[in-house]
């Protein structure tokens, strides 16, 4: 498996993958065991595990064991350094996309509207 350093690569590694997302969303509604988790999906509870402990890595999952159940809950902290990863990059976006907008209009004025007499 391949750890990473970095807590963002982690998030960014965590939600790449489509089962670990649908996870997280699953999550979303409230706590469950890793069998709850295991069951929309087509995969082993080893399989699951293993997209759990990506998951727990990466801070996104908290798991609290009660006997023998294994309860996880979701955890968006980690999310929130992404989030501002991404928003970094819309800023430049968008004020790349509003020159292009300002240059555009430069190049091609509106027509300009007849008064009526």
């Amino acid at each position: 498996m391949v750890e990473h350093k970095d807590a963002l690569d982690a998030v960014f590694h965590a939600l790449a993958d489509p089962t670990r997302r649908a996870i997280l969303q699953r999550l979303s509604a409230g706590a469950c065991s890793v069998g709850e988790l295991a069951a929309p999906f087509e995969i082993s509870l080893a399989a699951a595990s293993k997209h759990i402990k990506v998951l727990e890595g990466a801070g996104l999952l908290r798991r609290a064991v009660q006997g023998r159940t294994h309860l996880c809950s979701l955890d968006v902290g980690p999310m929130h350094a992404g989030l501002e990863w991404l928003r970094h990059y819309e800023q430049f976006w968008n004020r790349s996309l509003d020159a292009l907008e300002a240059a555009l209009r430069a190049e091609n004025p509106p027509p300009k509207r007849r008064s009526k007499k």
